[in-house]
């Protein structure tokens, strides 16, 4: 599902639940919505943080540890 999609579905869920309220399915379709947004959030994140790399006002190098090693599992 792409993503513009899966907000607007979300976003209609979370609407009818503040006003109406949801049905049993339609809240078991709500979590996996959100999980599944969530799970494109942290990919498209992680793959951002993948390709950075920071240097500071003087032009060095100063990326965390962390994340360079990240980088080399890559």
């Amino acid at each position: 599902m792409p993503k513009d999609e899966l907000i607007t579905r979300i976003n209609e869920l979370a609407k009818k639940a503040k006003t109406v309220g949801l049905t049993a399915s339609e809240t078991v379709e709500q979590k996996k919505l959100r999980a599944l947004y969530l799970k494109k959030f942290r990919t498209n994140f992680l793959t951002t943080l993948k390709s950075m790399k920071v240097i500071d006002p003087d032009g060095n190098d100063v990326t965390p540890q962390k994340l360079k090693n990240l980088q080399k599992k890559k």
